[in-house]
């Protein structure tokens, strides 16, 4: 049996309660403006919560990472770690009165031409029988974030393998791999930081390093090397820049990163491959230490899996007990944003940024710069800004007649339900 039931929002419809969403909310509450955030989990931030590994901790600096309006606690790390993190985001919602509509799956959003209205329709499965949600409003904005769902590489030979192979996101700690050996697919920070946990607890993992990929030390001299890039990019243009940071990455972590099969990419530099393309460079923790010892493999891309490890592009085998995927994640946008184009099909917005923030009809996007949680905490100050202005000068009789179908709520009420 299915329910299914209309609603009308006074405000922004927010779809996804990460960060972004959280943000985007918080920022509209300052400006008094009310808002409805959606999301398909039952939790804050579900990515941080659920889909970690637990000794993940904030690569950035936290001043570099706080939301708008409110700080980390002082007593807090310099490199908060997620279960911080966390509690930073719950309170950062409740300072805030965020309060979002948990086990909302948005299947579909659809701006209304003839109401000048956004349609937004979600399922929600939890009980015994689903309830469908219309949820009508003036304005969407898209909170989802650039790593909705898990990226899953099709690897030859995959069902011929006898371990278990499973994404990062079901990785929690190396402690259930004690003794064995792991391929990790992936060389990003994840892959990286799963190695060196693996090594922590006696495994012994193999790691995937099929492209060029930027090393550069965490901190210099105590000097976050972020922080020294942000400085650096006060006077001088992105591209010296990054040779700057290459040179001091050479000084810092040793010239012979191409010998441990960390080749660097023939074209970009870190902070250009990570605007453009999203390519976060690897802020190295000790997993190189790990690599020059030994204790970390490093093995070019994968040819086809068999029985008992995998063949090698370059002919080698190399043996595994089980596999894990550290191939990252992307948008969902296309799956469920209907009728727009402001878009691409890799679900980005197609305007870049800093411009990447604000579509047409009412549609606005959080957390889709590539840049972050900082990138993610300008957006939603420019959107809220944005729907403050348009909110606070149209009246409410104007607001409530943009569609006949619906009355005017304090926020959020049904307007009509029916049993089918």
């Amino acid at each position: 049996m299915m329910a299914s039931r209309t609603m009308w929002v006074n405000g922004p419809i927010i779809v996804g309660a990460g960060p972004a969403g959280i943000a985007a909310a918080a920022c509209l509450h300052t400006r008094g403006v009310p808002s409805v955030v959606l999301d398909r989990d039952d939790c804050l931030a579900s990515l941080w919560q659920r889909r970690t590994y637990d000794r993940l901790r904030l690569h950035l600096p936290k001043h570099f990472c706080q939301l708008p309006g409110m700080p980390f606690p002082d007593h807090y790390p310099e490199y908060p770690t997620k279960h911080q993190f966390v509690a930073y985001l719950e309170s950062y919602a409740a300072a805030f009165h965020v309060r979002p509509r948990f086990r909302q799956s948005v299947v579909s959003a659809r701006f209304d031409h003839a109401a000048g209205l956004w349609r937004v329709t979600a399922s929600d499965a939890s009980d015994d029988a689903e309830v469908v949600t219309e949820y009508i409003g003036r304005w969407l904005v898209v909170a989802t974030g650039e790593n909705a769902e898990r990226v899953i590489p099709d690897l030859d030979g995959a069902d011929s393998f006898k371990g278990p192979v499973s994404h990062v996101s079901e990785y929690k700690s190396g402690e259930p791999y004690k003794g064995k050996r792991v391929l990790v697919v992936g060389c990003g920070n994840s892959g990286m930081e799963v190695c060196l946990d693996l090594c922590d607890h006696g495994a012994r993992p193999s790691m995937v390093v099929r492209d060029g990929v930027h090393v550069l030390p965490r901190e210099m001299l105590g000097v976050a090397t972020f922080s020294v890039a942000v400085f650096l990019l006060r006077f001088l243009p992105l591209r010296l820049v990054d040779r700057l940071l290459v040179l001091l990455a050479g000084l810092f972590l040793g010239g012979d990163l191409a010998k441990l099969g960390l080749r660097r990419p023939s074209h970009g530099g870190p902070l250009e491959l990570k605007n453009s393309k999203g390519r976060t460079p690897v802020l190295d923790i000790g997993a190189l230490e790990k690599i020059r010892a030994g204790e970390i493999k490093i093995v070019p891309g994968v040819k086809r899996m068999e029985a008992g490890g995998a063949e090698l592009v370059d002919g080698r085998f190399v043996a595994a007990d089980a596999v894990i995927l550290a191939t990252g994640y992307h948008s969902n946008v296309p799956q469920w944003l209907k009728g727009s184009d402001f878009f691409s099909g890799e679900g980005y917005p197609k305007v870049e940024f800093p411009e990447g923030w604000k579509g047409e009809s009412g549609l606005y996007s959080v957390g889709f710069t590539r840049r972050g949680l900082a990138g993610l905490s300008l957006d939603a100050v420019r959107v809220a800004s944005d729907i403050a202005t348009e909110y606070h000068t149209t009246s409410p009789s104007t607001r409530s007649s943009s569609s006949s179908m619906v009355p005017q709520p304090t926020q959020l009420v049904p307007c009509s339900q029916a049993e089918t």
